[in-house]
């Protein structure tokens, strides 16, 4: 009888060691992934972390990672006023697709997002060379040419037939 009990105790000390290092995750929350935003321009946006999916957290430092086109960048996220919500400002270094991954900074609470399509910024990469436009002065001049060259012909005097 002194071994049940003994053996009852020490399975219930096990359960409960288990158990007492429970509570520590949390839930993470993203505002709307990038829509229409081109690389080189900010994407601003809140991450909200609760406890328990309940009891917003104060006094972290959630990190927002995006990785894609063989580049890795982190931001750091800061207090946006209200306990819980965090903001960051994150830029796209270059177009395509691009996966985010949010680190709470709670325990092990990690999200990843995505893949987002990241657009070209406007104008095109820089130093880039507008070869379409130029394509196109190219072609109306050669077309301006080619009139007035017929135009010049047909203005040409013609020897008279006897």
């Amino acid at each position: 009888m002194r071994h049940l009990i003994a053996l009852s105790a020490l399975a219930i000390a096990l359960v409960t060691a288990g158990t007492a290092g429970a509570g520590g995750w949390a839930t993470v929350g993203l505002d709307p992934l990038p829509d229409g935003v081109d690389s080189g321009q900010a994407w601003k946006t809140e991450i909200t972390v609760l406890q328990h999916g309940r009891t917003p957290l104060d006094g972290l430092s959630p990190i927002l990672t995006i990785s894609g086109q063989g580049d890795v960048r982190t931001f750091t996220a800061t207090p946006a006023g209200e306990t819980g919500v965090y903001e960051a400002s994150v830029v796209f270094p270059e177009a395509g697709r691009w996966s985010v991954v949010v680190d709470s900074g709670f325990g092990d609470s990690k999200l990843t997002y995505g893949p987002v399509t990241i657009g070209a910024a406007p104008g095109g990469s820089p130093g880039s060379f507008p070869t379409l436009p130029a394509a196109g002065v190219a072609a109306a001049l050669a077309l301006l040419a080619a009139t007035l060259l017929g135009v010049r012909r047909m203005r040409r005097p013609m020897p008279a037939s006897r």
